[in-house]
């Protein structure tokens, strides 16, 4: 399944890691424009996601830790029956839960982010982050925001790493959602 990632789009590789550049969605200009765009492509990858418990209707919980740069309106549009519910949380506070089926890591120090990121490591949370463009930090994906656009970069070695299944069409999301073919 991961092997075929590799096949779409442009990849980039480092000894440490390997990250898949993904669709961008044009994002509306208006007010709350970007909001919306990041909702649903969040809620979208969120969609691709399979934990290991659970179906896709199974309700998930997104803890928010640090300031996100994109939107300080988090409320994934995840397309079908699934649900996501939204709690902001601290770095400290994070790593004692286990109701956390997804972290968004917005702004924070580099310190509190690699603990995170070590502390999820073989752990069934899917992360997300708007403050690592370039997906070197660890997480699995990357939202960037471009000149009247959205994009993200999925890190492949990231997903690898846990036990979550992503399907290989959620190189598609930005596309569907409005993007260039």
């Amino acid at each position: 399944m991961l092997a075929s990632l590799f096949l779409i789009g442009a990849s980039l590789t480092t000894p440490q890691m390997s990250v898949q550049a993904a669709s961008q969605t044009i994002v509306e200009d208006s007010d709350g424009g970007m909001s919306r765009a990041v909702n649903r492509m969040v809620g979208g990858i969120v969609s691709y996601a399979r934990w290991p418990e659970g179906t896709a209707d199974t309700p998930r919980v997104m803890c928010v830790i640090g300031t996100p740069r994109l939107t300080n309106r988090m409320a994934p549009d995840v397309p079908g029956t699934g649900s996501v519910t939204v709690r902001r949380l601290s770095a400290g506070t994070v790593a004692g839960r286990s109701d956390c089926d997804i972290l968004f890591l917005g702004r924070m120090a580099i310190a509190d982010r690699r603990q995170l990121i070590a502390w999820v490591r073989g752990r069934p949370i899917l992360t997300i982050t708007d403050d690592d463009a370039a997906c070197i930090y660890g997480a699995m994906f990357c939202l960037s925001n471009r000149t009247a656009s959205l994009s993200f970069s999925v890190n492949l070695d990231a997903i690898a790493r846990g036990p979550l299944r992503i399907d290989p069409r959620v190189l598609s999301i930005g596309r569907s959602a409005g993007g260039p073919p």
